[in-house]
């Protein structure tokens, strides 16, 4: 009987020991543990002031290395359409408007991830898009292409936003 006593003691002190040790470890790990959390502020960009307050939205947003880019279209800094009845240049007007974007950043059409296009005119977007190559030299982000119903205004006849990664 003694033994199993004994027995029955060293038991409860090792287990009681691998408890308060437990206990103690874990509340170090508790203690010694950090959070880093890394605030980034929206940092807000608008090409077209007037008109992007008067439609309520901001060109591009930028939190950490990532840039989200509004659709931009063809239009004047009144916010009027321009290359009426002309996709080739209004996609060229477009990407200009993009690459102002993008420089004010510090990027290129080469940190853009995502390209989503937009077309009133899909046939039309596809003859015509070859000019895509000469915007994207390293190779072309993903990306959707939609052919839409309409646009902001009858007159637009493409849209293109972009979604950017700038490297640190």
């Amino acid at each position: 009987m003694k033994k199993i006593i004994n027995r029955l003691t060293l038991l409860t002190t090792l287990f009681v020991l691998a408890f308060i040790f437990q206990s103690c470890e874990q509340k170090q790990q508790e203690e010694t543990k950090e959070v880093i959390v890394k605030s980034d502020k929206p940092e807000y960009f608008l090409l077209r002031p007037d008109v992007e307050k008067a439609y309520g939205y901001s060109h591009a947003v930028k939190i950490g290395n990532s840039i989200k880019i509004s659709g931009a279209v063809s239009m004047d800094d009144n916010g009027n359409p321009t290359a009426i009845g002309d996709i080739e240049q209004q996609i060229k007007n477009c990407y200009a408007d993009l690459g102002k974007i993008l420089k004010h950043f510090g990027c290129t059409f080469d940190d853009v991830v995502k390209e989503d296009i937009f077309t009133t005119d899909m046939p039309q977007m596809l003859e015509k898009s070859a000019y895509r190559s000469e915007i994207y030299k390293k190779g072309f982000p993903t990306g959707t292409w939609l052919e839409v119903k309409g646009l902001a205004l009858p007159e637009f006849m493409v849209e293109i936003e972009l979604e950017v990664h700038k490297p640190e």
